[in-house]
């Protein structure tokens, strides 16, 4: 699964992805154990996902991304999405994914992690209903 992280931190879900294999693919086994992972850490609590994918490579197959997009799981924690990125590649990954497969979910691109987090801040106090 590459080297993936996910930890939660002030009602934020930080997911890292730091693969450098250029021809790597997470495959449908690894997204049902994201999603596994990212249940557990939410605790049935929506939250923003703080996906950070800075100097990562390699995509998602058509079955693979078709279940991050729709897993009920993920629809009921997912608030909104800020992408860290640092590449074209995953760049367009991002906008592909969204366009195709989940276009509801309120995303934002960045390139540093600190922008990113008061986008997923706001998203969080938005939903709460809180500053």
């Amino acid at each position: 699964m590459g080297q993936s992280k996910f930890w939660t931190d002030n009602g934020i879900l930080y997911c890292q992805f730091r693969n450098e294999k250029a021809n790597y693919t997470f495959e449908l086994d690894a997204v049902k154990v994201f999603i596994k992972i990212i249940d557990k850490l939410c605790d049935g609590k929506p939250m923003p996902f703080l996906i950070d994918s800075r100097d990562s490579q390699g995509t998602f197959t058509r079955e693979s991304s078709n279940l991050m997009a729709n897993s009920p799981t993920l629809v009921k924690l997912r608030i909104s999405e800020a992408y860290v990125i640092n590449s074209i590649g995953i760049k367009l990954i991002v906008n592909s994914y969204k366009r195709i497969y989940e276009p509801l979910t309120p995303f934002k691109m960045f390139d540093d992690l600190e922008s990113a987090k008061q986008y997923c801040l706001k998203a969080k106090n938005n939903f709460y209903g809180s500053n």
